[in-house]
């Protein structure tokens, strides 16, 4: 479907198909079944889980680690980590935060400490076509690429799962709806936004910063 293939491709839907591929998503198509633990995909909807992929298969390498006796690790995929103990130098696995091109200096550093993070940004995936830019994360709400000046979103959580899914979501909802719901839910997030003289500014939440000085 257009909407599924959008990113894989530098061209863009025609309207009507952008209109066609609403009609069959949505998430209250799906219909869950607790008991058999089985989805039933209604009208034809299909599920895209790029948004969580990489942060779940970082958990469950990790978790794997863990139960093999590996206690010390760090595992990376597509950009997305998750660190549990200490390098055998006994320091933390420090890691150099992924930033959009612009992005204000210097460049964040976390120390990874039983803890994950993803970024989502529109420079990772996006295209070019006619002058104009395109994000690869779409907005459920239009079936149209985000358009909202948000470059890149870091998030740093417990699990790489949580921060994947997040750092997309945050995203989607933009420059001022992002910062206020990560912050309200004490989401450790750090946002970078385009302005329109091309220049960037960072946004922070207070759990974010809070992370960075407990690992400085």
């Amino acid at each position: 479907r257009p909407l599924n293939s959008f990113g894989d491709a530098p061209t863009l839907p025609f309207e009507d198909e952008i209109e066609a591929a609403r009609e069959v998503s949505g998430w209250g198509r799906l219909r869950l079944n607790r008991d058999r633990r089985a989805v039933q995909q209604i009208g034809g909807l299909k599920l895209d889980l790029s948004g969580i992929a990489k942060g779940h298969a970082v958990d469950r390498v990790s978790d794997r680690l863990a139960d093999l006796g590996a206690a010390h690790h760090l595992v990376e995929i597509g950009g997305e980590l998750r660190g549990r103990g200490v390098k055998p130098d006994g320091h933390p696995w420090w890691v150099e935060l992924q930033q959009a091109p612009g992005a204000p200096a210097p460049r964040t550093v976390a120390a990874l400490f039983d803890l994950a993070v993803a970024t989502s940004g529109d420079w990772i995936k996006g295209f070019e076509t006619f002058g104009k830019r395109y994000s690869h994360t779409l907005d459920g709400r239009t079936g149209r690429p985000v358009e909202n000046g948000v470059a890149s979103v870091t998030v740093l959580a417990d699990t790489a799962l949580y921060a994947d899914a997040m750092a997309t979501a945050l995203t989607v909802m933009g420059p001022q709806e992002g910062p206020a719901f990560a912050t309200a839910l004490k989401i450790a997030a750090a946002f970078v936004v385009r302005g329109d003289n091309g220049g960037v500014t960072e946004i922070v939440t207070p759990a974010f910063s809070a992370m960075l000085d407990e690992g400085a």
